[in-house]
Order: structure tokens, then C-alpha cells, then sequence
């Protein structure tokens, strides 16, 4: 669980002792899977616009008693379905109750069509992570997620396996020195990228306030799961990017839109909260309308914000091959926090794809384990079961506050070890046991993905916590 102390909390802002009780006791029963970077992007968020986590379901009561005022705004209520629509769960018996419970209830949406839940899988707020919903002219900011766009990408580098025997040092400090987590700070050197050109940040206020933040974050990657290694990859034959088999240097990277999808998240949740009355157990699934103003507004905030999140990753690629002079061959990259409008049974859905990576028949993605496992480079098979869809990771086996209570930082060096893997940062909280073991979730979704490479981690930076 992410801890956060109360003069963190008064640094916020949030100076009310009963204020900052009332916030210690949410933060401990509701943010277990929660990574700090993202945590302290809420919080933030919370005490600058408190009137917009009014209806939350986890933020309510703290938005209540620092806003007590409220502007009464049109609504509709809703019922949930006593019918659910068409779900298909894969690797279900590695999958806890609590996951499927809250997706039996996103599947009993008026709006819902087809759902899915990846092996992966495991409880989240309000859709499970690694799960796939697909709606009826309705998107649902809180099944996207607060970090819009979250995303891998891999590339192939010109050097081959003996390059970090021989320049293991150089490659440690490109990291160091080229990459940046957390909330606080940014890179030392500016970072350029035609996406802080985009006409789109004028189309609303809120995406003109948030310009400055993006500009800062660029090329940076939040905390928890977070990461870029530098590791080898074996690709086979045949492989889609049309490369020899053999084995290669590569650079993989996750992190998402920072605080600038975070602020799109919660304001558009927020809205249709308001908008969109649902009973308690749905209250976060609260869709737009994609016809209504306010689902536009959202629609393209979150594309710009997943175009964001592909410029950070691109930065942070070209500014670790620059810095060792290497070229890539080829890259692959896919966002597994976003939604799509596609075609599902022969109708236009939205698809949200919350921790699921897209799987349509040919499309390449990367599934990654641990900082001590195997990532999969992989080709969908376009199975109409999972919505084309795939895991978007091995899927957390146990919470961050458990896997602190339940691992040494001497016992994970000795794992890292093991496994020849430097980390750089980090926490016991994402050490390998915390994860499920990503060789039976591919063996659960053998079906739904092929794989054409695997990536062994070799030098890893992550947020240190």
C-alpha cells in the first residue's frame, strides 16, 4: 500500500487535521494497488478542484468536507441490468472473486455490449484491471483509467547481445542521466516533440492550463510499475518487423500520459458522476454520452493525452540511443489504458481496454513480466471472444502493501542477482513474487496471441519508493 505522511499531505495543502485524518483513512482502505506518482496526481488534483470529486466513490467524503457548497447540475439516474451482457473470462481460475464481481456489475451497464477479462486480471477501481469493456455510444472515463494512455514500447537496437558486456557502465549511467520518475522534478535538458504543438491543447480550458505541465513532464515516466531497461531480445523467425532471427539489444519502456492524463481523468469522471447517476456499486462506471459535448470534450482529451504518452516514450528512446550511439532497427509500442472505436459484432462500439493490450489479428504488442521475468513480444490472433485483446502484463498477485510486508530488500537483491538483472531505484513493492507468473498467463491466452520474441530484462530503472 502507498504510504504518504501527513507533512506530505500539509505540503499539498491539506493543512485541516480533520481533513488529514479523514484522507489517512481513505488513502488505507481504498488506494492498495495505487502507485505513488499517481496517488499524489489525485490528491493534487483534489485540492485544486475539490467540487468535482463531490459523487466519487472514493473521494466524495474528503471533496464534501473541503467543499462544502455544491452547484446542482441535470442528471439522469439509472438501473443496473438484471441480465448482464456477454462476458468471457480467460485464465479465470487464476483470477480472484473480487475481480469478477466488479466486472459481472460493469457488464450489467445499460451501455454494455461484450466484455472480457485477460489473465492478468485482478481487482482495480471500478473496472478491474485488465479487463475490456465494449459500450454503446458511451465512454466511460473511469474505465479508461487516470493514466490515459499508459503504454510499452520496445526497440530494436543495431547492437547485439555482447554490447552490455562491454559497456555495461555507459548504459547504467544513460539511465540515470536520461530518465526521470516521480512527481517532483523533470529532465535536466528540455525536451522537443511536435505533439507540445498540438492544436488540440487550445480546444478547452482545462487542456490550456495543462499545457505547461505536459511541457515539463515530457520524456519522464511516473512511479510504481513504471519502468525502462535495457535488456536482449531473442526474436524468431518470420517475426513482423521483418528482422533476422537472432538476438538483439533493446530498450522497453511503460509509463503513461503523467499528470496531464491524470487531470483529464478526474475531470470527466467527475462530469459524468454528475451527469450520469448510477447505483453505488457502478457510481465510477458513470458513461458520456459520446453525441453530448462534454463525451466529445473527453474523447479528444484522452487521444491527446495517449499522444502525449507515445511522445514521452519516444523521448526517452531517442535520448538513450543518442546518448550510446545506437540506431534502432524497428519498434513496437501500443497503449493498454485508452479506449477505440471499433467494430464488435458487426456494430460500432467503444472499446475501453483498461490494462489489456489490443490483440486484433496481425497487430504486434509486447507483454511484459517482471524486472526479473521474460516480456513477450506478440502477434494477435484477433479472437472475437476477448474483444481482440491480450494481457497487458503478468497481473499482480498480491498488493503493494503486502508484497512490502512480505519481502527483504536483501532477499530481492539476491533475486535480482540470480536472475543477472541490475536495478536501478525500485521497491520490494514490485519485486517478481508481487506478480503472477507471466508464463501461465500466456499459456491462458495461448489463443488469443502468438508470440514472435522474448525480451530478458538486464538493467532496470524504476521510481525508487
Amino acid at each position: 500500500m502507498t504510504q504518504i505522511k501527513l507533512k506530505e499531505l500539509s505540503k499539498l495543502g491539506f493543512t485541516d487535521n480533520q481533513t488529514r485524518s479523514l484522507l489517512v483513512n481513505t488513502i488505507a482502505k481504498h488506494c492498495k494497488h495505487t502507485g505513488r506518482q499517481e496517488l499524489l496526481e489525485i490528491l493534487s488534483t483534489l485540492k485544486a478542484r475539490p467540487e468535482q470529486y463531490r459523487r466519487h466513490e472514493v473521494w466524495g467524503k474528503v471533496a464534501v468536507a473541503l467543499a462544502p457548497e455544491e452547484k446542482e447540475m441535470s442528471f439522469k439516474s439509472f438501473d443496473l441490468l438484471t441480465a448482464a451482457g456477454q462476458l468471457h473470462i480467460f485464465g479465470a481460475a487464476g483470477i480472484e472473486r473480487s475481480a469478477k464481481t466488479q466486472m459481472e456489475v460493469a457488464m450489467s451497464l445499460p451501455v454494455a455490449i461484450q466484455g472480457a477479462m485477460m489473465p492478468d486480471a485482478h481487482t482495480g477501481y471500478g473496472l478491474p484491471i485488465g479487463a475490456v469493456l465494449a459500450t454503446e455510444n458511451a465512454v466511460i472515463p473511469y474505465a479508461v483509467g487516470v493514466d490515459i494512455g499508459c503504454r510499452m514500447a520496445l526497440t530494436i537496437t543495431d547492437a547485439g547481445a555482447g554490447f552490455l558486456k562491454q559497456y555495461a557502465h555507459q548504459a547504467k549511467m544513460a539511465l540515470k542521466e536520461h530518465t526521470h520518475f516521480g512527481t517532483e522534478g523533470h529532465l535536466e535538458q528540455k525536451q522537443e516533440h511536435a505533439v507540445l504543438d498540438d492544436p488540440r491543447f487550445g480546444a478547452t480550458g482545462l487542456l490550456k492550463n495543462l499545457h505547461g505541465k505536459a511541457a515539463k513532464q515530457l520524456g519522464s515516466s511516473g512511479s510504481g510499475n513504471h519502468f525502462v531497461e535495457f535488456g536482449l531480445v531473442e526474436l524468431y523467425t518470420q517475426n513482423s518487423l521483418a528482422l533476422p532471427a537472432g538476438e538483439y539489444l533493446a530498450i522497453l519502456s511503460h509509463s503513461g500520459s503523467r499528470g496531464l492524463g491524470a487531470h483529464i481523468a478526474m475531470h470527466y469522471s467527475k462530469q459524468a458522476m454528475d451527469i450520469c447517476r448510477l447505483p453505488s456499486e457502478a457510481r465510477s462506471l458513470a458513461w458520456l454520452d459520446m453525441d453530448s459535448e462534454a463525451g466529445q470534450e473527453y474523447w479528444l482529451s484522452m487521444n491527446l493525452a495517449g499522444a502525449y504518452a507515445k511522445a514521452c516514450h519516444d523521448r526517452i528512446h531517442a535520448n538513450l540511443l543518442r546518448a550510446l550511439g545506437l540506431q534502432s532497427l524497428g519498434c513496437v509500442e501500443n497503449h493498454h489504458n485508452f479506449a477505440w472505436k471499433e467494430q464488435v459484432n458487426g456494430r460500432e462500439c467503444i472499446v475501453h481496454r483498461k490494462g489489456a493490450t489490443p490483440a486484433h489479428t496481425g497487430e504486434t504488442g509486447i507483454i511484459p513480466g517482471s524486472m526479473t521475468t521474460p516480456a513477450f513480444l506478440v502477434r494477435g490472433k484477433g479472437n472475437d471472444r476477448a474483444v481482440n485483446s491480450a494481457s497487458h502484463g503478468a497481473g499482480r498477485a498480491m498488493s503493494r502493501k503486502k508484497a512490502k510486508e512480505s519481502m527483504t530488500v536483501s532477499a530481492m537483491k539476491k533475486m535480482l542477482s540470480n536472475a543477472g538483472v541490475t536495478l536501478i531505484g525500485g521497491s520490494v513493492e514490485e519485486n517478481t513474487l508481487a506478480y503472477k507468473d507471466i508464463h501461465k498467463v500466456m499459456q491462458a491466452q495461448q489463443h488469443l496471441v502468438e508470440t514472435e520474441g522474448i525480451f530478458m530484462p538486464r538493467i532496470v530503472r524504476m521510481n525508487k519508493e
